[in-house]
């Protein structure tokens, strides 16, 4: 089992790891650290959430930025705003006992101008959504002439968003780029186009083994259900979770502020979050979660992408969603860093044959579970 210093990371940067309590690589930790630090490469990484993909890519970018030079060197695109935060304060405690290199994160929904300001600042690393980026480059608020590193971390959640048009103009204004590294947990046919154009011919091409993909500690579970008893056979589960934290999810925005307000009113700390939201309600909603005012959250798949709870002991799917990928994104949500979650499912008869398609392809086991808990 090799440590983060046989992978090559330096003793700075391990001791920064050991403080948040990060001794043992992930799997996909162990496959892509020696590849990245061995020179530039072309990567292509299929990698889960919750897999530990930040720093795999995030050591051996830190590892390769020159801190005495003042110019911007990486450049990490995300999907969504908390997911820019969450990468560039990962980064920041990275580096505690480090040269220090400074990361900064620029996405939608701020003032634009502050972001500007903070950029002028010495800058080594911006994380970035992809629009903001190009809205500050057209601004000549950020200069990507120097970026030797590129990172797409969740590809496939930017092209699902819609930013495909971003992502090529972005990728082709980069000269000085000798690294690019594309992380997704799929790679339908939009991320293999990305990858033929973009990316060199030779490219590396990596994934993480099963086991950290669905995760093996979740334990997924159904309730047979009609319709009209759905909210009935989540409560009584709500019921046996006790004070327990999670995250339940439904298709639609309509569905999710219904489902809230029902909670609400059956005395459950409860609040959605969803696209109709502002982002600083939806930030107010995050912040009561966080610290535990409210216990569940009600979700849409699109407003739950690049948000990170940790400690919740369950993900409920009131609707199912509308692919594999989406199943995996959100059980992913429970039983982070070794700790066990349940992913329940409430069911029609007619939704069965889903969870057998889900068992199939993505190599998991459903158990039935009785309504009354």
């Amino acid at each position: 089992m090799k440590n983060f210093k046989e992978l090559g990371i330096g003793s700075g940067f391990v001791k920064g790891l050991a403080e948040l309590n990060i001794i043992e690589p992930t799997d996909i930790q162990k496959k892509a650290i020696p590849l990245l630090m061995s020179g530039p490469t072309d990567l292509v990484a299929q990698a889960q959430t919750g897999t530990g993909k930040t720093a795999a890519y995030g050591l051996p970018l830190l590892e390769q930025i020159n801190a005495k030079k003042n110019s911007v060197q990486g450049l990490i695109l995300c999907p969504t705003r908390e997911l820019a935060q969450q990468v560039a304060k990962q980064l920041f405690k990275f580096t505690k006992y480090s040269d220090k290199i400074f990361a900064e994160a620029v996405y939608g929904g701020e003032h634009i101008d502050r972001q500007i300001g903070a950029l002028q600042r010495p800058t080594q690393i911006i994380v970035a959504t992809p629009g903001r980026l190009i809205d500050l480059v057209k601004r000549k608020a950020v200069n990507l002439s120097t970026v030797k590193t590129v990172v797409l971390d969740e590809a496939d959640e930017m092209l699902s968003m819609g930013f495909k048009a971003e992502l090529d103009e972005i990728l082709s204004f980069l000269p000085a780029a000798k690294n690019k590294w594309l992380f997704s947990a799929t790679l339908p046919l939009a991320i293999q186009e990305i990858i033929s154009k973009h990316l060199s011919k030779d490219a590396q091409r990596i994934k993480s083994s099963g086991d950290d993909i669905v995760n093996k500690n979740i334990s997924h579970q159904y309730v047979m259900c009609n319709d009209e008893e759905k909210l009935r056979a989540l409560q009584l589960f709500l019921k046996s979770e006790d004070e327990n934290r999670g995250v339940i999810f439904c298709r639609t925005k309509a569905a999710a502020k219904l489902l809230s307000k029902q909670l609400i009113a059956k005395n459950i700390a409860t609040d959605s979050i969803h696209g109709d939201l502002l982002q600083k309600e939806r930030d107010k909603v995050m912040r009561a979660f966080k610290n535990e005012t409210l216990r569940v959250l009600v979700a849409t798949d699109l407003a739950a992408r690049g948000i990170d709870i940790s400690d919740l002991t369950f993900v409920a799917h009131y609707q199912l969603p509308e692919s594999d990928e989406y199943y995996t994104h959100r059980s992913g949500r429970t039983a982070r860093a070794g700790k066990e979650g349940i992913s329940m499912c409430f069911v029609t008869p007619t939704e069965v044959q889903v969870l057998r398609n889900y068992e199939r392809n993505l190599g998991i086991a459903f158990l039935k579970v009785k309504k009354a808990h």
